[in-house]
């Protein structure tokens, strides 16, 4: 709901703290091994008010001393026709770089905290919805400055990546400028199989049941790599990605990673790792074990 830049941070000053101590908790657990945080990336359409709006606005304007034309004024500028392609990932953080500043000033304070229990940390963020280097290069040098004025605030330093999440078609088209910029790659494979197929997460189950019993398509794509495709797009990234830069980092985050026909076609792509969600990763460990000698 803030109008101005100051309103912005006075309210980014309050989830400072919060962040900082949900960040300690995730490094205090995963003492040594690497931790990889995607900045926030909210569609917008999930925060927006829904069911009985008079109170909502009223209750608003109670809470932030604006007034309710003002509010409803802000909902409206705020909703979206396509919220998936819309106002999220870095697009925010270069629209309101404060956004980011405060989440990387949460991310190395955390781990300055943690390092003084003798926690070793190793940092590594990722910068969602990138599709051209120049985005990348705006929020890794927001990112890097706020490292190196927490460094000289605590005395402390570590290693870290800046990397990205690889979920628009045009991303892997052009993965070896991105790379220039990418320490770590993490195909979005939920978001990229989306874009490339044109099909709306939301709204498939309309028509995805009558593609499979018609044999249109053999799998829910959702579900399922879609090898011919987005593989394809998945494996010139990843070359083009290391021909740029040989040590770059590439995994995939998805629902993918749990699945054991597309953790075989990852491992042979030579990706380094599958994420997904947790009820997945025993079918994930079993299919990594299964096809990584």
């Amino acid at each position: 709901m803030a109008v101005t830049t100051e309103q912005r941070k006075a309210s980014l000053d309050v989830l400072l703290p919060y962040q900082r101590s949900d960040f300690e908790g995730i490094f205090r657990a995963m003492d040594g091994l690497p931790v990889t945080i995607r900045l926030l990336d909210p569609p917008l359409h999930e925060f927006l008010p829904e069911g009985d709006l008079d109170n909502i606005v009223h209750e608003l304007a109670a809470e932030t001393g604006m007034k309710e034309d003002e509010i409803l004024s802000r909902i409206e500028k705020l909703s979206e026709v396509n919220p998936m392609l819309g106002f999220r990932g870095c697009r925010l953080g270069i629209s309101y770089p404060e956004l980011t500043e405060m989440q990387a000033r949460a991310i190395f304070e955390a781990a300055a905290s943690m390092q003084d229990q003798g926690v070793t940390v190793l940092p590594e963020i990722m910068v969602p919805l990138v599709g051209t280097p120049q985005e990348l290069g705006h929020q890794t040098d927001v990112i890097r400055k706020v490292a190196q004025r927490v460094f000289a605030e605590t005395g402390h330093t570590m290693s870290y990546k800046v990397g990205t999440m690889i979920e628009i078609p045009r991303a892997a088209l052009i993965a070896d400028e991105i790379a220039k910029e990418a320490e770590f790659f993490s195909f979005g494979t939920n978001d990229l199989t989306q874009m490339t197929f044109g099909y709306s997460r939301d709204d498939v189950a309309k028509f995805l049941p009558i593609y499979l019993s018609k044999g249109i398509l053999q799998n829910d794509p959702f579900e399922v790599l879609d090898q011919k495709g987005v593989g394809q797009l998945i494996k010139m990234a990843t070359e083009k990605g290391r021909a740029a830069r040989p040590s770059l980092k590439v995994g995939i985050c998805g629902e993918h990673g749990g699945d054991p026909s597309s953790v075989a076609f990852f491992a042979e792509a030579g990706l380094d790792y599958v994420s997904c969600s947790p009820f997945r990763v025993p079918i994930a460990r079993l299919a990594a074990a299964q096809v990584v000698p």
